[in-house]
């Protein structure tokens, strides 16, 4: 056993010191996310962890320092869901986490050592190629979805905004890990410091040539858009009490010429054809307002089994249009995963007692109105919560027609933490890659509002207001390549990671074979003559 400490080693000669380090190193990137916000650490926030991936003495440490980076990175980025799901937060990040120990294997494979320029080369691309494959694989929906991308941290950057409009949040990771991977480099590998160099020159003229080049959405016109934030309202008869102060709030806006007002997610409790009356409210208040008034209910259907999340348009005449029941749920919070073996996570946590049921559908639906500025019914797509994280859903409602995405959302018991102002800094990233402007409208905070670029437009309604306000919302027209074109980035991606694979593979063979050598010739002894001295 070798002794740490002192002039004799370092303290990663520990397995716990370097377990330590491995889940401290894969939580830094955490700190880019709001509500820390510290986007400009994310250039830099993997270097440690490559570096200590790139130490590691064998394969399997590699693979270990990857897993409990990733490990450490998942319970930074969620630990607010603690409250809910307690101790089995910690068994989920460590399951997802086991997704970054072949990752951790790629860089030791190319960066251990003392790598050449080729081996650097091949790093830049394969390091973020194995990243972003990483990113992909736990955003499908039922390991969790697509919370905390690392190139979601970058939503108030102008310049990875524009990235994101070619080649979506993927594409924003991409140039995040090959910088990262460039600055490690540049730090640890002497021999290989210019290439390490032009890898961080490249990237920057990857995002300026994008900055400055990438073609534009263009303007056509605006909309007004009154968002209705009620704030907390719990405790007893907390469902009408809440429809009561919504209903209060957007009277405020009668007058203020919207042409459309948004209420958050689950702002009514009750199926809406079991209770005709409350259908007769709502459409009494589009009437004052003179707009339409998107709704989100949240019940049990009377015309089928189950409780489902949908979002109801109501205008003067009362539901029109196509309701839009929610596609993609919450693990744990809206439906437990193979309940027969996990149900007993709702007795440690605020799990899901009763699974929600699924829609089937995306829904392009048009306000009963024609707006104001352009004289056309506006065309909306709407989601529901997280929904918002999935680049693909938007992306897909644009293709559709949608010339305005909103998200209804509600974050209220994660209320303190920082789940309210990561998820409103989804907006930008989807406003930007569809060219189309995103509206975050919440119950308690925080909600906002993005142009077409993925700018923000007028006020951020934080967690602590309760009121209603309204935004000048410019609409675009125009397809973005991301939009056109899809995931290219990550299709590139696997076809690098692909590629190497073939060429480890059809290299092995020839690494394990051994060696021939020309057989040596017989060694000759010599035996001194019994008369003769031996020389």
């Amino acid at each position: 056993m070798r002794v740490t400490g002192g002039s004799e080693g370092s303290p990663l000669d520990s397995p716990w010191w370097r377990g330590a380090a491995a889940l401290a190193a894969g939580a830094l990137p955490a700190l880019t996310f709001p509500a820390p916000g510290l986007w400009w650490l994310a250039y830099t926030a993997l270097v440690p962890w490559l570096l200590l991936i790139r130490s590691a003495p064998t394969g399997r440490r590699a693979a270990l320092d990857g897993w409990l980076g990733g490990t450490g990175f998942l319970l930074a980025v969620h630990h607010w869901l603690m409250p809910s799901l307690h101790v089995f937060i910690l068994l989920l990040a460590g399951l997802l986490g086991l997704l970054w120990a072949p990752w951790g294997l790629l860089v030791r494979r190319l960066l251990s050592g003392r790598p050449r320029a080729g081996s650097v080369a091949a790093a830049l691309v394969l390091v973020p190629s194995g990243w972003l494959l990483v990113e992909v694989v736990r955003s499908w929906e039922y390991l969790g979805g697509p919370w905390g991308l690392l190139g979601a941290g970058q939503w108030q950057v102008p310049p990875a905004l524009r990235l994101a409009s070619l080649g979506g949040v993927w594409l924003v990771s991409l140039v995040l890990v090959a910088v990262n991977t460039a600055l490690a480099v540049l730090v640890a590998v002497p021999g290989a410091r210019r290439a390490g160099l032009v890898g961080v020159l490249v990237c920057a003229a990857v995002a300026g040539t994008a900055w400055l080049a990438a073609p534009l959405p263009e303007r056509s016109g605006q909309a007004r858009i009154g968002l209705v934030q009620p704030g907390i309202v719990n405790g007893v008869g907390s469902v009408d009490r809440r429809f009561d102060r919504e209903a209060e709030l957007t009277r405020r806006l009668a007058g203020r010429r919207v042409d459309l007002v948004v209420w958050g997610e689950s702002s009514v409790g009750r199926d809406l054809r079991d209770r005709p009356d409350l259908e007769r409210r709502l459409a009494a208040l589009s009437r004052e307002v003179g707009a339409g008034i998107l709704v989100n209910v949240d019940a049990r259907r009377s015309d089928r089994p189950g409780i489902y999340k949908s979002s109801v348009l109501v205008g003067p005449d009362g539901v029109t249009g196509e309701r839009y029941d929610k596609m993609r749920l919450v693990p744990f919070g809206e439906y437990v995963p193979a309940r027969s073996l996990l149900g007993w996570a709702t007795s440690v946590g605020r799990a899901a007692t009763e699974d929600r049921r699924r829609g089937t559908a995306p829904v392009v639906t048009e306000t009963p109105a024609p707006a104001r500025a352009s004289g056309e019914r506006l065309r909306i797509g709407p989601l529901v919560c997280f929904e918002s994280a999935f680049p693909d859903m938007s992306r897909h409602l644009v293709h559709e027609g949608a010339e305005m995405v909103i998200a209804q959302s509600a974050t209220s018991s994660f209320q303190d933490s920082w789940a309210p102002q990561q998820h409103a800094s989804l907006a930008a990233l989807r406003a930007a890659e569809t060219w189309r402007p995103f509206v975050h409208a919440t119950l308690t905070g925080v909600s906002a509002v993005h142009g077409p670029r993925g700018e923000r437009i007028g006020v951020r309604l934080g967690t602590d207001s309760s009121t209603a306000s309204v935004y000048e919302v410019p609409l675009a027209r125009g397809t973005s390549p991301y939009v056109r074109f899809g995931d290219w980035a990550v299709y590139g991606a696997v076809l690098a990671l692909a590629l190497f694979c073939l060429r480890e593979v059809i290299r092995r063979p020839s690494r394990r074979r051994p060696s021939r050598k020309p057989p040596s010739p017989h060694a000759r002894t010599a035996h001194a003559s019994p008369g003769r001295p031996r020389r």
